[in-house]
């Protein structure tokens, strides 16, 4: 039936796979932020985003987050910071240039909004652990401040793609932050988020506070209330404490956002930081698991932290962190960056399809799995951490009739992201592959399109029959102007459509 190139000895069983016709969500892509370890931003040295950004890179992603600081000359009450909008400008032109996506995020308005008086959340000794929020007769001003920050940075040569109304409103901290309960954040955007001005910077979207573990009563209560849900056009959240399905706090927050139509970010975390080495390979799969495991919460975006960092995607070149032939070395892609790769490359700008092995809870066997459809291509991802390989059939719900498989085994680099061809005698529904051990595998078909076409049978949690993207296929809540109409058959064409 079929010879797949690259083979794996001593296979232990058959594994069997279905993927079905009914399709998910869209995926807008994968990023990280624009910051450096401890130090942010980057000022002028780019080096990272010139290695992990762009459809013609190594890695892929996309999408870049930035700290919008409290002012842009720095909040005179403030003195602990020295940053301002200017930092994440070399980075951000560069992200754009490559047809990426940029986001702004404000730890903290100015201080001068808020009732501790400065830019730090006010869980420290030196600011008498006062709590830091924004005062309601300055809910009047945040907007037009988000306002100022879409201004300086189009100056600059930058049109920001989104802005986000607070990082982690549930985590009182010493740095620079801001407490929002629930209730407050809907005040904040019922009343005065028709103060954005999306006249003036066209397509820019609105997203949610993003809190600490993406728990759903900080979006539920957005998503209910109708005139915040015709502001909101991203619900956002974190991932510490909370992973995507055990915990069931990003699933739980996607279906009320999918059911009006919003996209779910995860738009921050660190999978396994703070550690003394070099993430070994049974952590980069761990990592490999939260990515497939945020698409099956239903994730649209998913942004990591730290680009450069000895357990991100580059490194930093300190050698405190070698672990034997694997170096820190400084500017050069880490492996996470190659798990990474797996989905930003090729997950992308897809749809997901359910498959028969569909994770429900966090807890699993040692094998994950996920399937998404792009244009021609039916892509089936899968993760196998146990130490013995299998063979993966999979039952597909349209026939192929050829593929590629890109498999990483380990850290080292000649192991990440091999390619082998997947050689089919005859177009089928039929494939079984190998599932080495330790591995993840990412298997791309080529639909044969003299078979029965790709139908979806039902559609989940989408609001339209219809959907639209931008000329770089970014999904649009508002489409206007020239877009990329899409129907639920997958066919495509290019529209004007009216604001």
């Amino acid at each position: 039936m079929m010879l797949l190139a690259a083979t794996t000895a001593g296979h232990a069983a058959v594994i069997p796979l279905e993927v079905y016709n009914t399709r998910m969500q869209t995926i807008t892509g994968f990023g990280a932020a624009c910051c450096d370890g401890a130090m942010y931003p980057y000022g002028t040295d780019t080096k990272p985003v010139e290695l992990l950004y762009g459809p013609t890179s190594k890695i892929g992603l996309n999408i870049m987050r930035m700290e919008i600081s409290p002012s842009f000359k720095g909040d005179e009450n403030a003195s602990w910071t020295n940053y301002n909008w200017q930092g994440c400008v070399p980075s951000a032109l560069i992200v754009k240039a490559r047809g990426g996506i940029v986001f702004g995020t404000p730890w903290s308005p100015p201080g001068s909004y808020k009732t501790n008086g400065v830019a730090q959340g006010g869980n420290s000794e030196s600011q008498g652990y006062q709590r830091g929020k924004l005062r309601t007769d300055c809910y009047e001003k945040f907007f037009p401040w988000l306002n100022s920050y879409l201004k300086y940075m189009k100056s600059k040569g930058v049109n920001v793609d989104a802005v986000s109304i607070q990082n982690e409103p549930d985590w009182w901290v010493s740095y620079s932050g801001c407490l929002y309960d629930p209730e407050d954040q809907v005040t904040l955007v019922k009343n005065y988020a028709s103060m954005l001005d999306r006249e003036t910077y066209p397509g820019v979207r609105l997203i949610s506070a993003e809190p600490l573990g993406f728990t759903q009563n900080y979006s539920d209560a957005l998503m209910k209330d109708a005139t915040c849900r015709k502001h909101i056009d991203i619900v956002a959240g974190h991932l510490y404490g909370h992973a995507p399905l055990k915990d069931g706090n990003m699933k739980s927050a996607a279906v009320l956002a999918a059911k009006y139509g919003k996209e779910v970010w995860m738009t921050e975390h660190s999978c396994t930081d703070n550690i003394d080495h070099l993430p070994n390979w049974h952590e980069q799969l761990i990592f490999a698991e939260e990515l497939n495991e945020c698409m099956l919460a239903g994730c649209t975006g998913y942004i990591y932290w730290y680009m450069r960092a000895h357990w991100g995607f580059v490194g930093t070149g300190e050698t405190k962190y070698n672990v034997g032939t694997m170096t820190n070395t400084k500017n050069k892609l880490l492996p996470r960056a190659f798990v990474m790769s797996h989905f930003a490359k090729h997950v992308t700008g897809s749809t997901r399809l359910t498959t028969s092995r569909d994770k429900t809870s966090g807890e699993g066997a040692g094998f994950e799995y996920s399937a998404y459809v792009k244009g021609d291509s039916l892509i089936v991802m899968a993760i196998d951490t146990t130490k013995t390989g299998h063979s993966l059939n999979i039952i597909l719900p349209v026939e192929v009739k050829s593929g590629t498989h890109l498999l990483s085994t380990g850290n080292e680099t000649k192991n990440l992201c091999q390619e082998a061809p997947i050689v089919l005698d005859k177009p089928t529904k039929d494939v079984t592959v190998d599932l080495p051990a330790r591995s993840l595998n990412t298997y791309i078909f080529m639909i044969d399109k003299g078979s029965t076409a790709l139908r979806e049978t039902r559609r989940t949690n989408v609001a339209s029959a219809k959907s639209y993207y931008d000329l770089q296929g970014r999904r649009l809540d508002r489409p206007h102007g020239l877009c990329i109409e899409r129907d639920t058959n997958g066919n495509s064409r290019v529209v004007m459509m009216k604001r």
